[in-house]
């Protein structure tokens, strides 16, 4: 059953099973600890007994004497065998409507609930346990304010595995200034997420978009909080601060038969509030990892020779706002502590950098939201603090300046490095300047080949000859696209060699293909590639959108896939869990299309020779797409063998 009615109880040895079978309700006892008693709630369907929420964490039972009922007008309650009550949820206020017939039900999202047997409506609800949670945050639970019923919702730990008691630690919302969630010791800040961005709080790049779950944060008059919901059912995660203060996502691995860990907050030093102190930046891939932001100067510079770095950094140059300020962008950031913060979310960040240079109490401003360019505006009142250098997803804050401290160039070792710089700018003019000459003179060669139909580049005429109707791309296209084939643009590495992510001019997204100097796999196989995939067009082969032989370089353009290669998921413990049985079934049917195809409904019969998972590529919806066809051989209608002069295949 998944309800107490009034004039039911729930005894020590019974439970409650939420209606899909989910999650459980019943006493426990933490490891070591058989004498007391606890109602709690559990997963179910999973071996190893977690559990997620706990009643009277603060007074248990003891023995196995105690039982649950639901009171009028609606009050749940724990009592002991002389009948004292142990724990009990508020009484209903009087503005809350009276619950005529009161039931407590185990929801299959793993909320109790207090409501009246023929209410089913969350609004009507007289009491949830998703507004009193304990370590654990569910799909589902709002972590934050409710500034109407004047409740917050946040996390507190146990004090330790056997004991559920609140402990030292506390995971809660604070909504002075931009609200950021934060972790406390004692009520002291340990760390915080940053600030919501629009698409993550940006000191978590880990949150940026996945295929587990998606986080949001509601933020209005009546409420502030963050929630998150899983995109898959058939996953089990969830989010729970431990008793040593760590935040962590989990995820269950039913191959693994345990918990895996998704996300780990506080991550490492750099973590650590305030750190490097006012205006440091930190950096766990320098040594030491603290430093000044660029024109900032350490305030204690003995105090940093003893790695002791909470002064922080004071600008070189003071301030001085009748004279007139401008703002240094810096860029990469975990944006810095935002509760001396205001924000505004319909304001450009033109309007946003003139009301802050407007104000001379203003010391830095930023966009609020980015998932869609630069939109609303977020100021800062005090020194900033917090702040680390992220290797990715990292943001973008203008910090007030004085004019002079961007116009001048500073003392003498300023300019004696300023000289050096110059130097190697100049140097890498003259390098760049003679490479450009060298690549002109091979895409002059190019050309000729191209416009005279002599046999100059070989490559383009042997592609050529097929009569492929294949857009031959400008290899300076593609330089622009992967942004000079960045390595942050990097996909990954096969035997034909990287593979980067890339945008054209006209916004399409793309992979390209470059052929490594070192491959194993030569230029017979790019052009077996071009050869076989052009003229190839089914919805399980991926698309091939072009090629490029300039300047001693072989690309190939494909249509980029959004979730990669199968492998990537099917080998990860927590990507893997993604994949139920519905899934993997579109995939293996997807690919037994593309091999059909291949070997009996195509122009030419394909042979692959390469099929394997790190060749199958999954689109937005997980179809899949058969790719790298640089080992294949084409037969004829007529053929059903042939012989190879190596060997080849996975």
């Amino acid at each position: 059953m998944d309800t107490i009615t009034s004039g039911q109880i729930l005894k020590d040895g019974n439970t409650l099973l939420s209606s899909g079978g989910n999650f459980e309700l019943g006493f426990f006892s933490p490891a070591g600890s058989s004498a007391k008693r606890y109602v709690g709630i559990w997963y179910k369907k999973i071996p190893v007994q977690t559990v997620v929420w706990v009643a009277n964490r603060e007074n248990p039972v003891l023995g196995s004497t105690g039982f649950l009922r639901v009171d009028p007008p609606g009050i749940l309650v724990l009592v002991n065998e002389t009948n004292d009550i142990v724990w009990s949820t508020p009484t209903i206020s009087a503005s809350t409507r009276p619950v005529r017939h009161p039931v407590a039900e185990l929801l299959d999202s793993g909320n109790l609930v207090v409501r009246d047997d023929d209410d089913h409506n969350p609004s009507s609800f007289a009491w949830q346990s998703f507004d009193h949670p304990t370590d654990t945050l569910l799909p589902g639970m709002k972590l934050g304010w409710n500034f109407t019923a004047r409740l917050e919702v946040y996390l507190s730990s146990w004090k330790n595995a056997d004991d559920p008691s609140p402990g030292d630690f506390t995971y809660r919302c604070d909504f002075r200034g931009y609200p950021q969630n934060v972790l406390e010791k004692n009520g002291l800040v340990e760390y915080r997420t940053g600030p919501w961005n629009g698409i993550r709080f940006s000191g978590i790049p880990s949150l940026s978009k996945n295929r587990i779950f998606k986080y949001g944060l509601v933020l209005n008059k009546n409420a502030v909080y963050s929630h998150y919901e899983l995109l898959n059912d058939s996953v089990i995660s969830r989010f729970t601060l431990s008793q040593t203060g760590v935040a962590q996502r989990l995820t269950w691995v039913d191959r693994t038969r345990g918990w895996v860990v998704y996300m780990t907050c506080p991550m490492d030093n750099c973590d650590f509030y305030g750190l490097c102190g006012p205006y440091g930046t930190c950096n766990v891939a320098n040594s030491p990892v603290c430093g000044c932001l660029s024109k900032f100067e350490p305030k204690d510079e003995e105090g940093w020779d003893r790695a002791d770095w909470s002064g922080g950094c004071v600008r070189r140059s003071p301030l001085s706002c009748e004279k007139g300020d401008l703002f240094l962008k810096y860029s990469g950031v975990k944006l810095p502590d935002t509760r001396n913060s205001w924000y505004n979310e319909s304001m450009s960040l033109e309007e946003c950098r003139k009301v802050c240079l407007g104000n001379c109490s203003c010391t830095a401003y930023s966009s609020l939201d980015i998932s869609r360019g630069e939109n609303g505006c977020l100021l800062w009142f005090d020194d900033l603090v917090d702040i680390r250098e992220l290797s990715a997803e990292g943001q973008d804050i203008y910090i007030r300046m004085a004019s002079s401290e961007l116009e001048n160039r500073g003392s003498k070792r300023e300019n004696k490095r300023l000289v050096i710089i110059h130097f190697y700018l100049l140097f890498r003019f003259a390098f760049y300047t003679y490479n450009q000459y060298i690549v002109s003179s091979k895409l002059l060669v190019f050309a000729g080949a191209h416009v005279g139909r002599n046999n100059v580049n070989s490559r383009y005429n042997q592609i050529h000859d097929k009569d492929l109707e294949l857009p031959l791309f400008d290899i300076c296209t593609l330089v622009e696209a992967t942004d000079n084939f960045s390595i942050t643009n990097k996909l990954g590495e096969g035997g034909f060699g990287p593979v980067y992510k890339g945008v054209l001019a006209n916004g399409q997204e793309i992979a390209v293909k470059r052929l490594s100097r070192t491959s194993h796999q030569g230029v017979d196989e790019f052009k077996n590639e071009v050869v076989c995939i052009a003229k190839l067009q089914h919805r399980n082969l991926v698309k091939l959108l072009g090629y490029c032989t300039q300047a001693e370089e072989n690309m190939l353009l494909y249509e980029y896939m959004t979730n990669k290669s199968l492998d990537l998921i099917l080998f990860d413990p927590y990507e893997s869990t993604l994949l139920d049985w519905p899934i993997r079934l579109n995939i293996i049917n997807g690919i037994a299309r593309g091999l059909m195809y291949l070997h009996q409904d195509s122009r030419l019969r394909i042979i692959h020779r390469d099929l394997k998972a790190s060749n199958i590529l999954l689109d937005s919806e997980m179809n899949p797409k058969i790719s790298d066809f640089g080992l294949a051989r084409a037969f004829g209608g007529n053929e059903t063998g042939a012989n190879t002069s190596r060997v080849v295949g996975t």
